[in-house]
């Protein structure tokens, strides 16, 4: 018996997602901060500092694509099953800024087979509308938790 077989689903997506915050040294390294777990969904928060804007005084977008592709990774890695980006694409609506505080909300819209697809909404402190994300996922082999006979 698995360390997951004997879990309730928001204790297993708790797990994964301890699991993968210890191993996930960018997302640390960033600063992020995971706000919300559950299954099929993760919202992650991060402050835009000095050092993440571009020429145009806002973020760059690639902090935004990396916000929303964490959120992405710990929404699609709550059922124990190590799960991958296979594509993804994002669409920038509104700059973000030195000090805004961005949140990217993960969603699962389908999980069939090895594949998934989640979509993600970036917003600031404000609530206004930074980015939309789209994620399509792949499951691989091997789980995050350790198997326990």
């Amino acid at each position: 018996m698995s360390t997951a077989d004997i879990l309730s689903p928001q204790a297993l997506a708790e797990a994964c997602a301890k699991a993968m915050w210890d191993d996930d040294n960018a997302t640390r390294h960033l600063r992020m901060e995971l706000v919300s777990i559950a299954p099929g969904e993760a919202t992650l928060s991060m402050v835009v500092t000095e050092a993440m804007t571009n020429g145009h005084g806002t973020c760059h977008g690639g902090y935004i694509f990396t916000l929303a592709d964490s959120a992405f990774a710990f929404a699609c890695n709550t059922y124990n099953q190590r799960t991958v980006a296979q594509h993804c694409s994002v669409t920038y609506i509104a700059p973000a800024f030195k000090g805004d505080r961005l949140k990217a909300t993960a969603r699962e819209v389908s999980r069939r087979g090895r594949g998934g697809i989640y979509d993600i909404a970036i917003t600031n402190q404000e609530g206004e509308q930074i980015a939309e994300f789209r994620g399509h996922s792949r499951t691989v082999k091997g789980t995050l938790l350790p198997h326990q006979d």
